[in-house]
């Protein structure tokens, strides 16, 4: 078993639940950590033998690229386009972090973390 992260993945994206933050956009921060098998691929250094990151950053971007008004919805629907991508995943956390959120005060960022 391996451990594959993608981490601090950044966008500009039009999500919240504040019409402003669907017209003005917004920085995120997406993490992803999946574990699968990698034990051919450790063997063969062959791309096609585990997951490829570059196919799991273009399916980030593109849920990413859809306007949604919760983190929870964004996040879900790169769980479930990843899974869907890649079976042989055993498991998978995606940490979708919206940076300066609207909350009236000084706050860094906020963050939702699923799991599957």
């Amino acid at each position: 078993m391996g451990k594959i992260i993608l981490e601090g993945m950044e966008f500009f994206a039009y999500h919240g639940c504040f019409q402003e933050e669907q017209v003005i956009g917004s920085r995120f921060i997406v993490d992803v950590e999946l574990e699968t098998d990698t034990a051919k691929a450790e063997v063969t250094d062959h791309l096609e033998d585990t997951v490829n990151y570059q196919s799991v950053y273009g399916l980030v971007r593109h849920e990413m690229e859809q306007k949604s008004r919760l983190l929870e919805h964004v996040g879900r629907r790169i769980l479930d386009g990843i899974a869907t991508a890649y079976p042989e995943i055993t498991s998978l956390k995606i940490t979708v972090s919206k940076v300066n959120p609207p909350l009236g005060g000084k706050v860094k960022q906020i963050a939702c973390v699923l799991t599957r």
